[in-house]
């Protein structure tokens, strides 16, 4: 491939390999292999768009993925024709359009091929800035892929492969750092970072998805500008933290954020865990801790990335600063941290705009992830197992993954104890679920019954029934028929009495 590289900012053409030529060589050879994989539909939009008098190139993630040998058919392209144009070229050749992204210069679209199919998004050269009090970029139209490159979040992403004739645009060294593995800004951090805040987001994100290092002057800048991270919207930052916490390393993403201060604007629970320690009074660091039960519960994980799960994990205990206590003894207590822990973390995911089905379903682990240590060596009852169970409901197998990986203890004895005493509870659970339908716990007469039962009409009487005859479920299983009808009538007649 050609390389052609600003004028203004001359950086070394593919081949005049520097100091790191054996991995810019090897980059380059597997990007080749990559960007020629997609080089069918790339070309051929692209000789769609130069028939039209339009330049079209490959841009961004997908040349960075491509050099690093991990492009899937997710392909981002930039032109210089307006949003309509690029309708208007897209139609007719595209399997589906879409323009949900129009205002922003973004028209999406889907190409079906023999090698599969390939989701695109083709953006009109652009330049974003912020006001101090906008949450909403600005956006207006460049002339050129460089003005277009210059404004992009980091030197690995403000790459460009020319279409259709494959010409590779390099005027910020991206190529270097991408060897490097190190993320750095095309302009100064803070010029970048000015135009748009939840680029420090992303420098945590991009470290955590590819395990770069973010360069000492674009740390310091995101240390310095913080705060103003606080005019980005909440949508914007939860797609981010998803993206980090997603990872295959996010525990580094993680780090940076509270390291630079980012996090006590986006998610102050998890540097708050961070509690002073003295000699006297000993515990755990629960900081380094929660980091740790994050990766232990990704180790878990058998189907995949699960956000419920990990975010479970690293919010699990962000009640204990709240409700630390220094006992008479020397010891310290956090006593109901996962009752405060469930409250804290609901009120941190609505402001971060999750779903009530998905910060529901993350509070509750987190108010149940202590529960298991009741158990003790195994003295639960039947009914206390069923209750655990019901309590879980559909959150059942995250709650087992989430309470083994929730132990940290370096002692190997105590962990072993601790494993084969829920290896016992899971082989419990598993001898209940074979007796009686233990997933869907329900009384064994349904409100149409018990209405039949006792000649009611529907009301109140018939739900505090309906509650009394689950708590008989539980505490001792499956009833017969009849002798569920007894146990209704017996409870009646006391309610009468």
């Amino acid at each position: 491939m050609p390389n052609v590289n600003s004028p203004s900012s001359p950086a070394p053409a593919v081949q005049a390999a520097p100091a790191v030529s054996g991995a810019l060589t090897e980059a380059q050879a597997g990007g080749v292999q990559e960007l020629l994989r997609v080089a069918p539909v790339a070309v051929e939009i692209a000789r769609r768009f130069a028939d039209a008098g339009f330049r079209l190139a490959l841009v961004g993630g997908s040349v960075r993925d491509a050099l690093l040998g991990r492009l899937g058919n997710d392909l981002d392209f930039t032109t210089d024709a307006r949003p309509q144009q690029v309708l208007r070229l897209v139609k007719g050749w595209a399997d589906a359009v879409w323009d949900v992204g129009i205002a922003f210069g973004t028209v999406g679209a889907r190409k079906d091929t023999a090698d599969g199919s390939f989701q695109i998004e083709i953006t009109t050269y652009r330049s974003e800035a912020y006001d101090r009090t906008s949450r909403k970029p600005e956006v207006t139209y460049g002339e050129t892929i460089e003005e277009d490159l210059v404004r992009r979040d980091f030197t690995v992403n403000a790459m460009a492969l020319d279409l259709p004739d494959q010409v590779f645009i390099d005027p910020h060294h991206g190529l270097e750092d991408l060897a490097a593995r190190v993320l750095r800004t095309p302009g100064t951090p803070e010029e970048s970072f000015s135009d748009d805040p939840l680029r420090m987001l992303r420098a945590a994100r991009f470290a955590a998805q590819l395990d770069f290092e973010v360069a000492p002057e674009v740390v310091a800048a995101m240390t310095a500008m913080a705060e103003r991270i606080t005019i980005v919207s909440a949508e914007r930052v939860q797609g981010e933290l998803n993206k980090l916490i997603l990872s295959e390393h996010p525990r580094k993403g993680l780090r940076l954020l509270v390291d630079t201060g980012l996090a006590d604007h986006v998610l102050p629970e998890l540097p708050a865990l961070r509690l002073e320690r003295d000699e006297h009074h000993r515990h755990k660091d629960v900081y380094e801790h929660s980091l740790t039960v994050l990766e232990q519960a990704i180790d878990l994980e058998t189907d995949g990335p699960d956000l419920v799960l990990r975010l479970a994990a690293l919010l699990h205990d962000i009640g204990k600063p709240r409700t630390r206590r220094f006992e008479s003894d020397g010891r310290v207590s956090f006593h109901h941290h996962e009752v405060v822990g469930a409250k804290m973390t609901r009120r941190r995911l609505r402001d971060l705009k999750y779903s009530k089905e998905l910060t529901e379903d993350i509070s509750r682990l987190v108010e149940l992830h202590l529960r298991f240590h009741g158990y003790g060596t195994g003295e639960w009852t039947d009914s206390a197992v069923r209750r655990y169970v019901r309590d879980a409901g559909p959150l059942l197998e995250r709650l087992h993954k989430l309470t083994r990986s929730d132990c940290t203890t370096r002692n190997r004895k105590k962990a072993a104890a601790l494993s084969r005493s829920y290896d016992t509870l899971e082989e419990r659970i598993a001898q209940l679920r074979e007796q009686e339908q233990l997933d869907a716990i329900r009384p064994d007469l349904d409100g149409n019954q018990i209405m039949e039962v006792l000649g009611l009409p529907p009301g109140r009487e018939v739900g505090q029934a309906y509650k009394h005859l689950l708590e008989l479920r539980l505490e001792h299983g499956p009833l017969e028929h009849d002798a569920a009808v007894a146990a209704l009538r017996e409870w009646w007649a006391g309610q009468q009495s």
